[in-house]
C-alpha cells in the first residue's frame, strides 16, 4: 500500500541539493526522497546489533583471542 506523505518547511538549501542529486541520478524529485529513505532503511537493518551477532554465530566466527589471556600473557612477560 503506498501512502503519501510530505515534509513541510524544508530549507531551501536542502530541497536545491535534493533536486541537484534527482537530476544526477536521473529520478524526479520524489523518487530521489524515496531512494534516500529507503538506503538508509536498508542500512540501519544491517548494521542491528542483533542482525550481526546472527551473522557471526551462523558463520561460526570466533575472536583470535580474549583479552583475559592477552593480560595474562602480558603480566607473566613483564611482571604486575
Amino acid at each position: 500500500m503506498a501512502v503519501t506523505f510530505s515534509v513541510t518547511n524544508a530549507p531551501e538549501r536542502v530541497v536545491a541539493q535534493l533536486q541537484a542529486r534527482a537530476e544526477r541520478h536521473q529520478r524526479s524529485f520524489e523518487g530521489e526522497v524515496l531512494a534516500i529513505i529507503e538506503a538508509a532503511i536498508a542500512s540501519d537493518d544491517e548494521a542491528a546489533p542483533s542482525k550481526v551477532l546472527f551473522e557471526v554465530r551462523r558463520l561460526g566466527l570466533t575472536t583470535a583471542s580474549d583479552s583475559v589471556s592477552i593480560v595474562r600473557a602480558d603480566r607473566e612477560r613483564n611482571g604486575p
